[in-house]
């Protein structure tokens, strides 16, 4: 879907309702200057938030930081 800046901004509420459903690309002067999506999960970048947390000295798997870390969320 393709919104101008203006109508971005007077509806935002609707847009991220529908951001769920399709990409959103936010126009200004008749060029693309934002696009809106919906976060994506991805697994290999929350692992490699929690490294470091624990040494490999520690005895601690990283699956096992992942879940303590998922607790505190």
């Amino acid at each position: 879907m393709v919104v101008t800046a203006t109508e971005f901004k007077t509806h935002l509420g609707k847009y991220l309702e529908i951001v769920n459903e399709e990409d959103i690309l936010i126009t200004k002067n008749g060029k693309v200057i934002a696009q809106l999506s919906k976060p994506q999960y991805n697994e290999l970048a929350a692992i490699r938030s929690i490294v470091g947390i624990a040494d490999n000295e520690s005895g601690v798997s990283l699956d096992e930081i992942k879940e303590e870390r998922l607790k505190r969320q």
